[in-house]
């Protein structure tokens, strides 16, 4: 037998991580490093931070899981929550990012079935969009590498350039139920939409009573300095797919709709066995209670504005290497002009910096929430010597 016992799906690396302190992640043979990758922007408050693994151990010794057959407290109280401090009336639980988008292109097909629309159930998504793994998420982007070996896909999808709305109004038709977009790219390449864009999106859907649905999977949670990235652009959506920092490591995700928008998601129409569970609540209901702190957004917002223009004087020192920053509050993006594949592997193995590879050779640099000056510092000053240390392919 040749296959290892975890199924060979990873290109793991030989970064072996043991234990988190804050900001820092520790491998088996005792190196540490520097995480501004944050588990792929998961790890919103550090690692071991003390309210939330608190929050964990003591629900974990009260109650983790009970089906969803009985009433839920702790999904009650972390559902309200969510509704207070957003544009949503109804929550629902998932285990992850996929499962929330899921539950979202469920929720639009059904907005449209309980109207008695049922042919109203393609979803109009946008190239180099990353939605997830499942069936259904594969089949709702064009990027290959996800897609390769997987068919038969899914129909109800049609694919049209990414913050291009005439391409997005040309693609709209009576089978159409509504969009599917990240408000800013991640996988993709940290690329924000322009709020011309999302905001013509929803004035669409407002004319021809579609739904629109934003993946905020990796740009929500306080990552942009607001609690959802909708709030950055000025533009409500309808429905909300929510994961990654919303559990601050703990596996959580959340579909979060309107009223008008959740009205055919009704008894028997979708479950999940462990979506909701005490200990996942506990662990989003401590993550909220850090993040809707006075001020906490205000230092998210600065403390990126302070890295993005440390990044920016960074550049013009290695303009062989570096070609520009993007992105909103701590969810950034260094472009190369080389594959960025190869520069993280570099930060990572000589320098101690973690960072993640994206889309148009694109570092994605995305701290925990909790940096403040000195790490910003010392990710530039890491950047700098990686930068200076690093074999141009053209030069090899």
């Amino acid at each position: 037998m040749t296959i290892t016992p975890l199924m060979p799906v990873y290109p793991r690396c030989g970064f072996r991580p043991v234990k988190g302190e804050g900001c820092y992640l520790i491998s088996e043979d005792g190196r540490r490093a520097l995480d501004f990758a944050s588990g792929i922007a998961v790890n919103l408050l550090g690692h071991g931070h003390p309210h939330l693994s608190k929050a964990i151990a003591d629900q974990a010794a009260t109650l983790m899981h009970v089906s969803n057959l009985y009433g839920s407290p702790q999904g009650e109280a972390f559902a309200q929550r969510l509704v207070d401090n957003c544009f949503a009336d109804t929550v629902f639980f998932t285990n992850s990012g996929a499962e929330a988008v899921e539950c979202a292109i469920k929720t639009a097909r059904r907005y449209h079935h309980a109207k008695g629309n049922p042919h109203k159930n393609v979803l109009i998504t946008f190239k180099n969009a990353f939605h997830g793994r499942t069936m259904a998420t594969i089949s709702a982007t064009d990027q290959e590498k996800l897609r390769d070996g997987f068919a038969p896909l899914l129909e109800g999808f049609v694919v049209v350039p990414f913050d291009d709305l005439e391409a997005a109004r040309a693609a709209v038709n009576e089978h159409t139920a509504g969009f599917l977009v990240e408000p800013i790219q991640g996988e993709g390449g940290i690329r924000p939409a322009s709020q011309e864009f999302l905001q013509g999106l929803r004035d669409i859907c407002d004319e021809q009573d579609l739904i629109l649905v934003f993946d905020e999977v990796q740009c929500g949670v306080a990552r942009t300095g607001y609690l959802y990235a909708y709030e950055h652009f000025g533009v409500i959506p309808d429905v909300v797919a929510s994961a990654k920092g919303i559990g601050g490591g703990f596996p959580v995700g959340a579909c979060l709709a309107t009223e008008k928008a959740a009205a055919g998601m009704v008894a028997g129409t979708h479950g999940s066995t462990y979506g909701g569970n005490p200990l996942a609540c506990a662990a989003g209901m401590a993550v909220l209670d850090v993040i809707l702190e006075p001020d906490f957004m205000d230092n998210v917002k600065a403390k990126g504005e302070r890295l993005r223009a440390s990044l920016e004087q960074m550049i013009p020192n290695h303009d062989m290497l570096f070609d520009s920053v993007r992105g909103v509050g701590l969810m950034l993006g260094l472009k190369l002009k080389v594959d960025s594949r190869a520069f993280v592997a570099h930060l990572r193995d000589n320098h101690g910096l973690l960072t993640v590879a994206a889309g148009d050779n694109v570092v994605r640099i995305l701290p925990p929430l909790i940096i403040d000056d000195s790490h910003i510092a010392e990710c530039v000053e890491k950047l700098s010597a990686g930068a200076a240390s690093f074999t141009l392919p053209d030069a090899a």
